[in-house]
């Protein structure tokens, strides 16, 4: 172990007690200086206060100054408004003051006015009383006398005029009405043209060879009666070679017979069972077509929202041909034209169209239903639920119901142009004339039938009988005779309406 020097401790002792010194003198002197340095930075501060609040007192005087010269600006610019106010409110016064001597002083001239007006009324009065005294002295009539006389020479002349007025305005108008109804009429037909096919009541089928008819008829007979019976059409296979004729009434079943016979040639395997699934296959096909077909005169016509049945009903007018002209493209002609008539008219176009496109719907069940086309597709119509105006234009397009509607005789109309425009209908003349002859024949062949007239293209007969041999109870019993007579005579579409018409007259002579 090292052993430390005493001198060197106490030399240790003495130097850390020296420091301890030093720095207890230290303190003592430079304490009082701190706090010198404190006073004299907290006088500068003070002073530095004392400058600041001066600036603040003068910025805020300056500011109450300001403040107090805009107040007194603006009061001053608020006393010269006021000041100008009560200057025209003065003007205002004295003007209504001005205007109210001027009222008062027009108001004694009208008092003065009136006053000379009621003295020259009673002027003109008592002249008056003393003219027309003067005239009963010299005419001898009284003043009640003279004007009655006046008020009937008056009426008379005015009850001439306003005949001649009336039958003026009547014949311009009734001029002006056809004018305006060929205008309209001819703008239909010259925007609206169908086609039209030729009207056939059999189908006639080519073969490709003249075995082939042995095999469609089979052995005894059994394919063509399977034929026959699937399709209710008649097969005719005569002389012709390599031709079978499908002859029916119904247009639809000829199309199944036709189609169905196709395919089996087409085939070559015809016996009962193939017959049967050919002619069933080539119904759902036909009826494949009808609905298209409905769909498409539908659309083309601009009449949606038709319901399902109505749809295939008018798709089976797709095979219906009336005097030559298809039922369906003159359906949709029908509707174009009754449109643009019912536009023209200020009409309901939708009912009108509606009414055109339906109006022969009847035809594609007549061979079906008893009755005439027309009211046949009115209950069809109705009992779908279409309108009124619809309903009552399919049923009196013949005019066999009277019209309720505008539309009606819309649809009547359009009917009869797209039936009776050149080309529309092939029916010859000869035919024509032959049918209105015979009506006329069987209708004068009755006594006491004095003329008779076929109208409507053969569709009525009007007949005048003699008044002194047939009475009112023999003219209806005349008419149901002639239309007896007419249903065992003759073969017509639709329906012909018989018109009786007695006419009596009374006759004397003046002498």
């Amino acid at each position: 172990m090292v052993e430390i020097p005493i001198a060197l401790v106490a030399a240790l002792v003495v130097g850390a007690v020296g420091v301890g010194v030093g720095f207890v003198l230290a303190a003592r002197v430079w304490a009082p200086q701190a706090i010198r340095a404190a006073q004299a930075e907290a006088k500068r501060i003070v002073a530095e206060a004392r400058e600041r609040q001066k600036d603040l007192i003068l910025e805020a005087k300056d500011a109450k100054l300001r403040l107090a010269q805009e107040a007194e600006e603006e009061a001053r610019a608020k006393r010269t408004e006021l000041a100008a106010l009560e200057r025209r409110l003065l003007a205002r016064d004295a003007q209504l003051d001005e205007r109210a001597d001027l009222l008062e002083e027009r108001q004694r001239k009208l008092l003065e006015r009136e006053r000379e007006l009621e003295r020259s009324r009673e002027e003109i009065a008592r002249l008056h009383a003393e003219r027309v005294a003067a005239l009963e002295r010299v005419s001898g009539l009284s003043a009640e006398d003279a004007k009655a006389l006046l008020i009937e020479a008056v009426r008379d002349e005015a009850e001439h005029d306003a005949v001649k007025l009336a039958r003026a305005i009547e014949r311009r108008a009734r001029e002006e009405a056809t004018e305006k109804a060929r205008e309209i009429i001819v703008t239909a037909m010259q925007r609206i043209a169908a086609d039209h096919t030729a009207e056939h009541t059999v189908t006639v089928i080519h073969l490709p060879n003249e075995e082939m008819k042995g095999r469609i008829i089979g052995r005894e007979g059994r394919n063509i009666r399977a034929l026959e019976q699937a399709t209710g059409c008649d097969l005719i296979i005569d002389d012709t070679p390599e031709t079978v004729v499908v002859s029916g009434f119904d247009p639809i079943r000829r199309e199944v017979a036709r189609l169905a016979l196709t395919k089996l040639i087409a085939d070559g395997r015809i016996h009962p069972g193939r017959i049967e699934d050919v002619v069933a296959k080539a119904r759902a096909e036909v009826e494949l077509v009808v609905r298209q077909a409905g769909e498409q005169a539908a659309y083309e016509a601009g009449v949606p929202g038709l319901p399902p049945e109505l749809i295939r009903l008018l798709g089976r007018l797709k095979f219906r041909t009336s005097y030559g002209q298809n039922v369906l493209l003159h359906s949709v002609e029908t509707s174009r034209l009754a449109a643009i008539i019912a536009a023209e008219l200020g009409a309901d176009v939708a009912a009108a169209k509606a009414g055109g496109l339906l109006h022969d719907i009847g035809k594609a069940v007549d061979h079906e239903v008893e009755g005439a086309h027309a009211a046949i597709g009115a209950q069809i119509a109705q009992r779908h639920g279409l309108p009124f105006k619809v309903v009552n234009g399919i049923a009196a397009h013949h005019q066999e119901v009277e019209y309720a509607c505008l539309e009606a005789p819309i649809v009547q109309v359009a009917d009869a142009i797209s039936a009776s425009r050149p080309g529309a209908r092939g029916e010859t003349v000869e035919t024509y004339l032959k049918r209105l002859e015979d009506l006329q024949a069987i209708a004068n062949s009755f006594a006491g039938v004095e003329r008779s007239f076929a109208v409507q293209a053969g569709r009525e007969v009007r007949i005048l009988v003699r008044p002194d041999e047939i009475d009112d109870l023999s003219a209806s019993r005349l008419a149901r005779d002639i239309v007896r007579k007419i249903e065992e005579t003759l073969t017509y579409p639709g329906q012909i309406k018989v018109t009786v018409i007695r006419e009596t007259r009374a006759v004397e002579y003046a002498k």
